[in-house]
């Protein structure tokens, strides 16, 4: 199998105040074509910024990213926006839909920018499959936070990614609509081999992947398969 995602010698600083903080030391690991892989670890282990430095969303202080067979530090900002553009869905933790769109129009949004014929037709069968085909014409603020994951998981479907980065996808919903974003998720995995990486606190969901990768303090602590391996 291919290697879709490579990390070698990751490093990311922040300055605070006169202080350097090191938020993740030392990070190597790769995640394999239609893998799905998980990554735990307390609050304030590098989860989510990890996350966005393997999406290309931030550069790392040292260290490489390789995504899609894509050296990220060999691309400008324009070049890594097209490359998740193409390849690339995130689920981001606070939804981060635009609020004066619809939530047809938030799902639109990806293939509109890749020039897509039928952009409102793909995007209503999405919201259709999410559960949401009587909420096509609402705006975020008519919609529930679970309604608003997925309505933030239909768009993240809709360039029909490679790989999908899921920043705690199930952490603002309840239990029912959780379990139905999480057969989401790794039904897109079966059907289109697409690689999911999952940050999460939940370890339910995390040994349904096949490989655990654990933080703590920045480091890794931990990158074993799993009994779903």
């Amino acid at each position: 199998m291919s290697k879709i995602l490579k990390i070698n010698g990751l490093e990311k600083t922040y300055t605070s105040g006169n202080k350097q903080l090191t938020v993740l030391h030392n990070i190597s690991f790769d995640v394999e074509q239609g893998q799905t892989f998980s990554i735990v670890g307390p609050s304030g282990s590098g989860k989510t910024t990890l996350l966005g430095l393997c999406a290309g969303l931030d550069a790392p202080n040292s260290g490489s990213v390789e995504l899609c067979g894509h050296d990220l530090n060999t691309l400008n900002e324009d070049q890594r926006a097209q490359l998740r553009n193409r390849e690339v869905g995130f689920i981001f933790q606070n939804f981060q839909l635009l609020p004066t769109l619809t939530a047809l129009e938030n799902v639109s949004v990806p293939l509109e920018l890749q020039g897509a014929k039928h952009a409102a037709k793909r995007s209503m069968e999405l919201l259709d499959q999410v559960g949401l085909a009587d909420r096509f014409h609402h705006y975020p603020s008519q919609l529930s936070g679970g309604e608003q994951q997925r309505v933030a998981l239909a768009r993240a479907f809709s360039n029909s990614p490679s790989i999908l980065f899921a920043d705690e996808p199930t952490g603002n919903l309840d239990e029912e609509t959780g379990e139905k974003v999480i057969k989401l998720l790794f039904d897109l995995n079966k059907a289109s081999n697409t690689t999911l990486v999952i940050v999460s606190h939940d370890l339910d969901l995390a040994n349904r992947t096949q490989q655990i990768l654990r933080l703590k303090g920045g480091q890794i602590l931990t990158n074993q398969p799993t009994a779903a391996h």
